[in-house]
C-alpha cells in the first residue's frame, strides 16, 4: 500500500520560487567585481533575473542535460546563474579558478560544457584557454557592457547584454526530482579530476539537513556571509540554505582578506559565515593587530581541513563566537558531519569541550558512517579501534561522471557493501562522535594492524619507504 500524499517533485527551482513568495524583499548584498563597492538586490529581482537567464540560454540551444559552467565568485550574477541553469533542467558546473589552466581546459572539455560565465577577475584564464575549449558555443562575462573585456575570447557577450530583452516567465521543473542539477570536479582522488554529478533530489535534501538546528540552524532573521566560493562543492549548501529560510545573504565577490570580510560583517551585520582555517587567520590577525570585536556575529562554520585550536578558541574564547566544525567531501554534497556538542559533552570541563570540539563530530541525518577493517568488517565505536570510514546517503556520490574509478560493472565507486569509501582513516565513539586519525595510503598494516605514521614516532623523519604490500608508505596528513 502507498501513501496518498501529493507528489511534488523535490527540484532546486522550488527553492528560489519559495524565497521569491515568502521573502521577496529579504536582501543579498554583494561585493562587485568591477570596483569593489556593495550592491543591493532582492530574492524577487534575483528571481526574476535566473528566469531571464533561463530564456537567454535556451535561445542559444541549451538544453536539458547540458552544462553550463561558471568561473566565478559569490555574487548575486552568478547566484541568477546557477538558478537560471538548473530550474530548466541543464547542470551547472563550477569551475574551480584555483587549478592551473590546463587543468581547468581539460575538466571543461571532460564535462562537455557547452557555455561559460566569467568574472572579469579570470578574464586571463578564459583568454588562454577558449581556444582550447570546442564544445563551448559562448562565453559571458559576468559584467555590464562598459567593463566587457578587450580579450581574444571568441562569441564574447557581457552578461547584462545576455539577458536583456529576455521575460521573467519561463518554464521551470517539470522533471523527475533525480536529474542531473551539479558537477563539480574533485581532485582528492587519484589519477585525473573526476566529477561529481549531484541531483535536483540530493541538493534540496542536503540543503534541509545542512540547516538542521544542530548544523548551521540559520532562519529568517539571519545574515549569512559564504566565504566559501560556490566553486567549493555549493558552497557548503549556503547557496541553497539561505532561500529556504529567507536569510539575508552576504556575497563578498573576489576580496577575501581579513580586513574586507571583516567590513562586511559588520557593515552587514553578519549573524553567520562559514570558509576554510586560513581565511579565519587572516581576520583574526586583522582583528588582534587593531584590536577589534565583533557585534553581531554569532555562529561561524570551519571546514575544508581540521580546525586550528587556536582559531577555535580565539572565536569562542576571545570573541564569544560559537565554532561549528564541519567535515566533508565533494563526494557528499559536501557535509558528512558537524561538531556540534552533545548534552554528555556539556556535563564536561571546558578544556575537555574543546577538545571534543576538535573532533570532525556526528552525522547529520541523511549519512551513515562506519568504520571497516582491510576485509570489510565492521569495527567497534569505542572511540579506540580505528578503520576505513566509509559512508552512505541520499546526497553520497554511487559513481563519478562518466564512470571514472568505477569499481564495478554498474560503474559505480563503491564498496561490495554499497557504501563509498572516503579514504579516510577514522574512529567512531559510542556517542557517535568521528574523528579522522589519518588517510588511508598513509597508514601501514603489520601483525594484522594498521599502524598510523604519526602515531608511532619512530617512523617520524622517514619520507619514504617501499611497503610489503608493494605500495608507497608516506607521513600521514592527519587532520584529528
Amino acid at each position: 500500500m502507498l501513501g496518498l500524499m501529493q507528489d511534488w517533485p523535490l527540484t532546486v527551482d522550488k527553492i528560489l520560487d519559495h524565497a521569491r513568495i515568502n521573502f521577496p524583499r529579504r536582501e543579498i548584498v554583494t561585493r562587485s567585481i568591477e570596483d569593489g563597492s556593495l550592491s543591493r538586490t532582492t530574492y524577487y529581482n534575483v528571481w526574476r533575473r535566473a528566469q531571464q537567464v533561463t530564456n537567454a540560454l535556451q535561445e542559444r540551444g541549451i538544453g536539458l542535460g547540458d552544462r553550463v559552467a561558471t568561473l566565478a565568485w559569490n555574487t548575486e550574477r552568478h547566484m541568477e546563474v546557477w538558478y537560471g541553469a538548473m530550474g530548466m533542467g541543464a547542470v551547472l558546473h563550477t569551475l574551480n579558478p584555483r587549478l592551473f589552466p590546463e587543468q581547468i581546459a581539460w575538466i571543461a572539455n571532460h564535462a562537455e560544457d557547452k557555455a561559460i560565465f566569467f568574472d572579469l577577475t579570470f578574464t586571463p584564464i578564459i583568454a588562454a584557454i577558449a581556444s582550447k575549449l570546442p564544445n563551448v558555443k559562448f562565453f559571458v562575462a559576468l559584467t555590464d557592457r562598459d567593463h566587457l573585456p578587450q580579450a581574444d575570447i571568441p562569441n564574447l557577450i557581457a552578461y547584462e547584454d545576455f539577458i536583456e530583452g529576455h521575460a521573467p516567465d519561463a518554464k521551470w521543473g517539470g522533471f523527475d526530482e533525480n536529474t542531473a542539477a551539479g558537477l563539480c570536479y574533485t581532485s582528492g582522488t587519484t589519477g585525473e579530476p573526476k566529477g561529481v554529478l549531484y541531483s535536483h533530489r540530493s541538493n534540496v535534501l542536503h540543503g534541509m539537513a545542512a540547516n538542521s538546528v544542530d548544523c548551521f540552524g540559520a532562519g529568517a532573521a539571519d545574515v549569512v556571509l559564504p566565504v566559501v566560493p560556490m566553486f567549493h562543492a555549493n558552497a557548503w549548501a549556503i547557496a541553497f540554505v539561505a532561500p529556504m529560510c529567507g536569510a539575508k545573504l552576504v556575497m563578498p565577490g573576489a576580496k577575501l582578506d581579513g580586513q574586507s570580510v571583516y567590513e562586511l560583517l559588520e557593515s552587514e551585520k553578519v549573524t553567520f559565515t562559514a570558509a576554510v582555517p586560513t581565511v579565519w587567520l587572516m581576520l583574526l590577525n586583522y582583528m588582534q593587530e587593531n584590536k577589534l570585536k565583533l557585534s553581531t556575529l554569532k555562529r561561524v562554520a570551519i571546514g575544508g581541513s581540521a580546525v586550528p585550536e587556536r582559531v577555535l578558541r580565539a572565536f569562542e574564547e576571545d570573541y564569544g563566537v560559537e565554532v561549528i566544525h564541519a567535515w566533508g567531501m565533494t563526494e557528499m554534497s559536501p557535509i558528512g558531519t558537524i561538531g556540534k556538542l552533545l548534552p554528555e559533552h556539556y556535563a564536561m570541563d571546558h578544556e575537555s569541550q574543546i577538545k571534543a570540539k576538535l573532533k570532525q563530530g556526528r552525522a547529520l541525518f541523511t549519512v551513515e558512517m562506519k568504520i571497516v577493517d582491510d576485509e570489510g568488517v565492521e569495527k567497534p565505536h569505542d572511540g579506540k579501534a580505528f578503520g576505513r570510514l566509509l559512508v552512505k546517503g541520499p546526497a553520497v556520490a554511487r559513481a563519478y561522471f562518466k564512470n571514472a574509478g568505477a569499481k564495478n560493472e554498474n560503474g559505480e565507486c563503491l564498496e561490495a557493501c554499497g557504501f563509498f569509501d572516503t579514504g579516510d582513516v577514522a574512529t567512531l565513539d559510542e556517542l557517535g562522535v568521528m574523528q579522522i586519525t589519518d588517510r588511508a595510503k598513509d597508514v601501514i598494516k603489520s601483525g594484522g594492524e594498521w599502524i598510523s605514521f604519526d602515531r608511532h614516532r619512530k617512523y617520524r623523519g622517514r619520507r619514504r619507504r617501499r611497503g610489503e604490500r608493494g605500495g608507497d608508505w608516506r607521513l600521514s596528513s592527519q587532520m584529528g
